[in-house]
């Protein structure tokens, strides 16, 4: 949603109500064009810099960057820090990506925000199918910047976008820390068609003698961050699978042992069914003893701290047996399957499936009927204009599975349908996309009303 190929004139209307705020927003796409990083900065300053008073953790990552941001969230609340988080995409509300002190930000702090903003740009320019206007992502940027400051929190997580050396958040001027999480093949198009280029895009968010946590998962990867590091004299801190061992896999949760960068192991519980947690909560408490200098953290309040987060739509129960998981690439799909093999479920499994055409869908979808793991699949067709067509899923799991496979016009009827026809001793995944797990929690939600 980062921006269209034309720019077109632009009149300035009078937006009354958060509604129509949101509206504008989502709309932006139709009108504007991709920035520059000078661009963004040169906002900022015209906002007179609501970054430079906030302690910055900065993380950025193919997956698990979202999950990352929640367990240092968690973990920094659980020591009795006020913490404010900008991460994306929603999944129901648009406030969903300003979170502070554990609550989305009002409708109208948003509002109010998103007129401050609105109010400063050049319209006479914009009318005349010039200047600048912030793209989507920037423009919900902003309005963490402005809110977070107003709030005056003792520490701000910003997830990436897209990227890292060219994302809006980027634009900061200094941070705290910078943690990278795993990196994969994705959005090749705008970040390279190699791992060692997309590593150099996501490194971009170091900073000068700024330290950096990182997910030491490949050679290539992190030979790539060493040199970045090194050229700006920044302190590294690399977590591998060395850093953590399983101890516990089931009923529904995890027991870890966390190898503390002091040299003691931390016995850690998460209440989740996705291994790949391990990965991302390990590199979230590296980054909380990097920033913990004095050591006030204790062993209690991380423990604490990873037991309480909640991070949604990541292995998500939402209904008895019935699990949404964001996996939403090559990879994701990867640690989805290695935690679906191993669990101790003995019934049947089956899958809903959707995904958004500039993903890898049919390696994807290969994968999922290659695992053996689903007697049946169902594939829905998501409302979000991005979405892969029916028959071009069913044109690539068909080359690979030779179990059940329905078809379903909408996300909300194959839901129905997944309900109704669930076996007693059957669970039931749904993944492929964060749009996907949106529409499924939007519907429980409003069932439970």
């Amino acid at each position: 949603m980062e921006g269209a190929i034309e720019r077109k004139t632009m009149e300035k209307q009078v937006l009354n109500s958060y509604e129509q705020a949101v509206d504008y927003i989502f709309n932006v796409p139709r009108f504007t064009k991709k920035n520059t990083m000078a661009d963004t900065k040169a906002f900022l300053e015209k906002l007179e810099n609501p970054d430079r008073d906030l302690k910055i953790i900065h993380v950025a990552g193919t997956n698990g960057k979202g999950s990352v941001c929640a367990y240092i969230r968690s973990v920094l609340e659980a020591a009795g820090k006020k913490v404010a988080v900008f991460t994306s995409p929603h999944l129901v509300d648009v406030r969903e990506r300003f979170i502070i002190d554990g609550e989305m930000i009002s409708k109208e702090a948003f509002y109010e925000a998103f007129q401050v903003i609105y109010n400063l740009l050049d319209w006479k320019e914009l009318e005349a199918g010039e200047g600048y206007h912030p793209t989507f992502f920037e423009y919900m940027f902003f309005i963490a910047m402005l809110v977070f400051k107003k709030s005056a929190p003792d520490y701000c997580i910003l997830e990436t976008g897209l990227g890292g050396r060219l994302d809006a958040t980027n634009a900061v001027y200094k941070k705290e820390l910078a943690v990278i999480t795993r990196i994969s093949l994705e959005h090749t198009e705008y970040l390279g068609d190699t791992l060692a280029q997309i590593a150099g895009e996501k490194a971009g968010i170091m900073k000068e003698n700024t330290p950096v946590v990182f997910a030491d998962t490949d050679e290539t990867v992190t030979q790539v961050f060493l040199e970045k590091a090194k050229d700006l004299s920044c302190m590294c801190f690399p977590v591998s699978k060395s850093h953590y061992t399983l101890l516990n896999f089931k009923n529904k949760s995890i027991d870890f042992s966390y190898n503390s960068r002091y040299d003691y192991n931390v016995n850690i519980h998460l209440n989740t069914l996705a291994k790949y947690q391990m990965e991302n909560c390990a590199l979230a408490l590296r980054a909380i003893e990097v920033l913990d200098v004095d050591r006030e953290i204790s062993h209690k309040v991380l423990v604490k701290g990873v037991e309480q987060t909640y991070w949604p739509g990541r292995m998500e129960e939402v209904l008895p047996e019935i699990f949404v998981d964001g996996a939403h690439n090559a990879d994701g799909v990867r640690a989805f399957l290695e935690t679906v093999s191993e669990d101790d479920f003995e019934g049947k499994r089956s899958l809903l499936f959707s995904v958004v055409s500039d993903k890898d869908y049919a390696c994807m979808l290969e994968k999922l009927a290659e695992s053996g793991l689903f007697h049946r699949i169902y594939l829905a067709q998501m409302g979000n204009y991005r979405a892969t067509s029916l028959e071009e899923m069913k044109r690539y799991l068909s080359k690979y599975y030779r179990g059940e496979i329905v078809l379903y016009d909408t996300v909300k009827v194959a839901f129905e349908a997944v309900k109704e026809k669930k076996l007693r001793d059957e669970r039931v995944y749904i993944v492929g996309s964060l749009y996907l797990v949106g529409e499924i929690k939007e519907y429980v939600n409003d069932d439970k009303l």
